[in-house]
């Protein structure tokens, strides 16, 4: 394979994926035809089953640029895909269209206006009259129709494809050749079983299908107004919208059908649907710096994400807008369909990444195990049977039934019963699953990341306090800020002003934060209906007034000065214009006028370190860092305030187009807020359990990284003992490399504490740019961090999805629980992500919890831990019921019989269906234990037992087989063959009546056989079925126990008390009442010697053999493990305070460092 013909698709991206290119090749195509012909078909099944095997056996290698097929190799496995190559050459992939750059030489994805790299006054000058219609037909051509569309597949496609799954064909062949031979009533049972499964999983698929649908489609075509470029306003269906169209606002709001940027006018939108929040979001127009102001930093390109602010995302609802007297609120539209925010919602949800567990990949190697030794008895049986001269007919029946007794039809139904159930149980207790493989998953999470506010702590918050400032020193604080003492002061004025609420149906909503800040100050809030502002001739502002008893007394005035008092006397302040708050700057301002004044005025607020900066020196007192460090290790969240006199020749319209930068600079420090965020009631308990049972806690928060330290503190996160590291990376500057200080979060008193090797000793502690140095330039640092990493803040959303990932790297399994809003890519990425919103972005999350705390957490582990090893039980109960069988078979191939077709209908129907539907009902441990349950098959403990069981059964079968052959009253069995002396009450008519056993089932082999196997199938599920530390005792699921009671009731009355007609139907023949006693005996031994050496294996009997075997120690198999070990010894870690680690670049990737001492 050449190179050059290899091309990458979406690199760096998540989705990245290798593309080769290949064209059809007729005698290749015709060659596969013969070859289908020949297999009758099973070729056909081959190369459906094998995409890269039916590319390259009817195809042949080509440029990507000349290809008719491609074939993509992603981490899901390979894709063929037919190319629609007409003029434009491209190819849809997971709802994404991928068009031909002849520039690039490869295929790229057209996303909208962003690949144009737009800036914002690019947007405003050339993109914001509209298009015409030639311009928006063209467009359509490339981006296509504007809408997330979920098809619901037929019900005859879905069944086509779940009928053509490997499992359902290989039961088709078992059918068939069940029924060749004759075993019509256990192929019927079959069948009814795999139409059951098989329709409750269209069912279940078709479900989900229509729900996400109904999701999708309830507002996906909307009428809307769009501007031409001819002036006018043409009205369309959202559809047709492209990128480049400009759409018109409805000043009652709308559901939005694509992606948009806002040009003109403000938007108060509702976007629960992507963030999980329902609060009311101002939305403003995008900037448009002036011509002398358009620099780099001024100007920049149009980012969705870095201009979320002015952003308008598809599927969100605007509630209501501001616009301008004969100007409308418009939005350009930047993306449609499938690449807007909710279409990758969609597309997440439709298309999603397969979870690698080891239990699946381990299913499949025991399956395989299973067939090769299906394959010894294949051969075994083909030269039994040509050596004692049996028809050929027999022989194939008879050697192929070998391979459907040893790997078991009913497996798979088996092994989703237990999930079925934990899903049921999860359900009881208020947890929904929406992905029900990852239950197993979470029996194996030993790391849970967990984000701060609304998860550990309240969602709302408490003013506690204030601490103003005056001529650059702090007051001592105050309660609260509703005196009247203060109510003209600039303090106040920024509380009641320095906010994004609004006024929704006369009710005030918004940020809580900003709502029970403004709430303190006692002030109202009073917005322009649309009357008014059609009066006027710009946006009327919000406006905002103490309440009158707050204000000094107005004096006695006459009727005829009434008017001009109150002007004078009234304290009103409009708010201009809102720079809203951004998670990227941590802050928010606004430009404001005091009624009566020339002069605006700039208020700012957001975190104290940001605002500080951006305040004159002189106004910030000296002992702020102090004052703030005392606030935020006692966990309070800090909010720091900050004003500036506008100068008098900024204007409103000037006001409306100024950047941020010229405001936010030179301000006056005005003094914190303090606030306060009460831990949620269950949260120290919860976090205690995981403690005990060895589970890591980690917090990953937007907020201050100290109040996030003292929360963690709080609520046992980080035990009071223990030492607190915070590593600062820089990034490189001005030729330096970049660089961690490391520094103790508190003063350093017990420092020689470190020097023990204890893992619980010390935590690490870094904020979002940290934690992005750091990756960047210390990547093999990172994963030695996050060993002991524990709080990290200000972490951005795709910073918490990259911190899953590098936990995930050192191979944690991780839980996350986050309360949906920002927390989605992490919910989704991590091995078991629990969401405690139940709005519709916890779409994104696998499991979403009814109760809004984190107690769901060791409920989820604790039924994951059930599950799991309900799926080992399961697991080796089928393979021991296969390999039980098998034996039996291949015992009685040796005198040319078998077992007959109602013994078989007996045992898996009666027996084994029964058992296994009941055994996977035991409910969770009432608690959670430090042991983690084995993550695959393929372990020690788990496949020595097997194997011992296996030997056990084989043993017994094998002595039962031999021993009866040894028996005094022992002879070949024919119809009249009487050994228990009932030659009295048979009449000898019935003899003659009775049917030829062509299969020779009845023998005394068979029969004690039959016996010793039935009791073997329920010894081996009782021995499997564990209870105590993941499952409640088997004693307690009464199901089983009443199905076991039964069966061994039933086996034991056929045994001693033999039924003619049970008999009869059975084909079993009657022994003598010693030999009956005799394999009483061969039971009881067997169900002894199988117990005891399950329970010594459960006791460490494995442990002990491998110790003997191999006496020397076993390196652990995790990465973080191995770390650990490697850490414990490294003198020079943690790294001691005040030291500086500097990166040092080296030519191959990633990077290499050294500790410098700070002198």
């Amino acid at each position: 394979m050449e190179k050059e013909d290899l091309k990458v698709l979406n690199k760096g991206e998540e989705e990245e994926m290798e593309l080769q290119g290949y064209r059809l090749c007729r005698w290749r195509l015709a060659l596969v035809g013969v070859g289908v012909l020949c297999t009758g078909g099973f070729l056909l099944l081959l190369l459906y089953w094998m995409p890269e095997w039916c590319v390259k056996s009817t195809c042949t290698r080509t440029t990507a640029r000349d290809a008719d097929v491609v074939l993509m190799r992603s981490t899901v496995g390979f894709n063929n895909i037919s190319s629609s190559f007409c003029q434009i050459r491209y190819f849809t992939f997971h709802s994404t269209k991928y068009y031909w750059n002849d520039e690039v030489q490869n295929f790229e994805v057209l996303n909208g206006l962003e690949d144009l790299q737009v800036s914002c006054s690019t947007l405003h000058s050339e993109h914001s009259a509209g298009l015409n219609r030639n311009q928006q037909e063209y467009r359509k051509l490339f981006f296509g129709v504007n809408e997330i569309a979920v098809k619901v597949p037929s019900v005859f496609k879905l069944l086509i494809k779940e009928v053509l799954n490997p499992f359902y064909i290989f039961q088709l062949f078992s059918v068939i050749l069940w029924s060749a031979d004759e075993y019509y009533y256990y192929a019927a049972a079959i069948v009814i079983m795999s139409v059951i499964s098989i329709a409750t999983s269209l069912y279940t698929i078709k479900k989900q299908y229509i729900m996400l649908h109904d999701m999708v489609a309830a507002h996906s075509i909307v009428r809307v107004s769009v501007c031409r470029a001819s002036n006018e306003i043409e009205e369309i269906l959202s559809t047709d919208l492209v990128p480049g169209d400009v759409m018109v606002i409805p000043s009652n709001g709308t559901i939005m059908p694509c992606d948009a940027v806002l040009v003109s006018g403000t938007c108060i939108v509702n976007e629960s649907m992507l963030t999980g929040e329902s609060v009311p979001v101002t939305k403003t127009n995008l900037p448009n710096p002036l011509p002398g102001e358009r620099d780099e930093d001024n100007d920049s390109a149009y980012n969705t994400e870095e201009h979320k602010r002015h952003t308008l995302f598809c599927g969100t609802h605007v509630i209501q807008t501001r616009f301008y007297t004969g100007e409308l609120v418009k939005a350009v539209v930047v993306r449609t369909g499938f690449s807007t925010a909710k279409g990758q919602l969609v597309r997440s949800i439709l298309y999603p990444k397969p979870t690698d567990f080891k239990l699946y990949r381990d299913a499949y190697l025991f399956l395989l195990c299973l067939v090769a030794v299906a394959g010894i008895g294949f051969v075994y049986s083909i030269v039994l049977s040509i050596m004692n001269k049996v028809p050929a007919k027999t022989i194939i029946i008879e050697s192929l039934d070998i391979i459907t007794i040893t790997v078991p039809p009913a497996l798979p139904a088996a092994m989703t019963a237990g999930i079925v159930y934990a899903q049921r149980r999860l359900k009881r207790i208020g947890i929904f699953c929406i992905s029900p493989q990852r239950i197993n998953i979470c029996g194996q999470i030993n790391l849970v990341c967990f984000d701060k506010t609304g998860t550990l702590t309240e969602d709302g918050l408490d003013l506690w306090g204030v601490q103003r400032v005056e001529n650059g020193s702090f007051h001592l604080s105050e309660e609260n800020a509703y005196k009247e003492n203060l109510v003209k002061s600039q303090f106040v004025a920024c509380m009641a002003t320095c906010h994004s609420l609004t006024k929704i149906e006369g009710q005030l909503s918004g940020d809580p934060l900003d709502l029970k800040m403004f709430e303190a100050t006692g002030w109202i809030l009073e917005e322009a209906t649309e009357e008014e502002t059609s009066l006027h001739n710009r946006i009327m502002p919000t406006v905002v007034r103490p309440p009158k008893q707050l204000l000094p007394p107005e004096p006695v005035a006459s009727p005829e000065q009434d008017m001009e008092l109150y002007e004078l006397s009234a304290y009103e302040i409009g708010i201009v214009r809102q720079f809203p708050f951004s998670s990227a700057l941590q802050r928010m301002s606004v430009v404001a006028r005091r009624l009566g004044e020339k002069r605006m005025d700039a208020y700012t607020k957001g975190a104290p370190e940001v605002v500080a900066s951006l305040c004159k020196k002189e106004t910030v007192p000296e002992n702020f860092a102090e004052v703030l460090e005392g606030y935020t290790k006692q966990g309070f969240r800090v909010i720091a305030l900050g004003h500036r006199r506008l100068e008098s020749k900024l204007t409103w319209h000037k006001v409306q187009n100024i950047n941020r930068d010229h405001i936010e600079a030179n301000m006056e420090f005005l003094g914190l807020i303090i606030m306060q965020n009460k831990l949620k009631a269950e949260t120290p308990g919860v976090l205690q359990d995981l403690h005990r049972a060895h589970i890591r806690t980690v917090m990953v928060t937007g907020d201050n990284m100290l109040t996030a330290i003292s929360v963690a503190r709080d609520c046992g996160m980080i035990p009071p003992q223990d030492t607190v590291i915070i590593a600062d990376a820089l990034p490189p500057h001005n030729g330096q490399a970049a660089k961690i200080t490391w520094r103790y979060a508190d003063k350093p008193s017990k420092t020689p504490r470190l020097e023990h090797k204890t893992q619980e000793m010390y935590h690490f502690a870094m904020n979002g740019k940290s934690f992005a140095v750091i990756e960047e330039h210390f990547p093999d640092m990172l994963q030695k961090l996050v060993l002991h990493g524990t709080v990290f803040a200000r972490m951005a959303p795709d910073q918490k999805t990259q911190l899953i990932e590098a936990l995930q790297g050192v191979d944690y399994f991780v839980g996350m629980c986050g309360d949906g809003a920002n927390d989605c890519g992490a919910l989704k990425r991590a091995h078991g992500g629990i969401s405690l919103s139940e709005l519709e972005a916890s779409v994104a999350s696998p499991f979403t919890s009814r109760t809004p705390n984190i107690s769901c957490v060791p409920s989820l582990i604790r039924e994951g831990r059930a599950a799991l090893i309900t799926s080992f039980c399961v697991f080796k109960f089928m393979a021991l019921y296969s390999i039980i069988q098998y034996i039996s078979v291949t015992l009685l191939y040796s005198i040319l019989s078998n077992l007959g077709d109602f013994q078989f209908l007996f045992i898996d129907i009666a027996i084994i269906l029964l058992i296994v539907f009941t055994m996977s009902l035991n409910p969770a441990w009432k608690e959670l234990v430090s042991r983690r349950p084995p993550s695959g098959l393929i372990s020690g403990p788990l496949l020595f037992s097997v194997l011992t069981q296996i030997l056990i059964c084989l043993g017994f079968q094998t002595i039962t087989f031999l021993w009866v052959r040894q028996q005094s009253w022992y002879t070949v069995w024919k119809p009249f063959t009487d050994v228990c002396n009932r030659s009295s009450h048979i009449n000898m008519s019935d003899l003659n009546d009775t049917e030829v056993d062509d299969h020779n089932i009845q023998n005394f082999e068979n029969t004690s056989l039959f016996y010793v196997s039935c009791f073997q199938y329920l010894i081996v599920a009782i021995v499997f079925s564990k209870g105590k530390p993941f499952r409640q005792p088997s004693y307690k699921n009464w199901p089983f126990v009443v199905s076991a009671l039964i069966l061994y009731f039933f086996l034991l009355f056929i045994m001693f008390h033999p039924v003619e007609d049970i008999d009869e139907f059975l084909e079993i023949v009657c022994v003598p009442y010693e030999w009956r006693i005799k394999l009483f005996i061969i039971i009881l031994v067997n169900a002894a010697v199988s117990v005891v050496v399950e329970g010594a294996i459960d006791l460490g009997a494995f442990k002990c053999l491998t110790r003997l075997c191999c006496p020397r120690k076993l390196a652990p198999k995790a990465r973080y493990m191995h770390l650990a070990q490697e850490l414990s010894v490294d003198p020079d870690w943690p790294p001691k305070p005040t030291t500086t680690t500097e990166a040092k670049p080296r030519p191959e990737n990633g990077s290499t460092y050294q500790f410098i001492i700070n002198s």
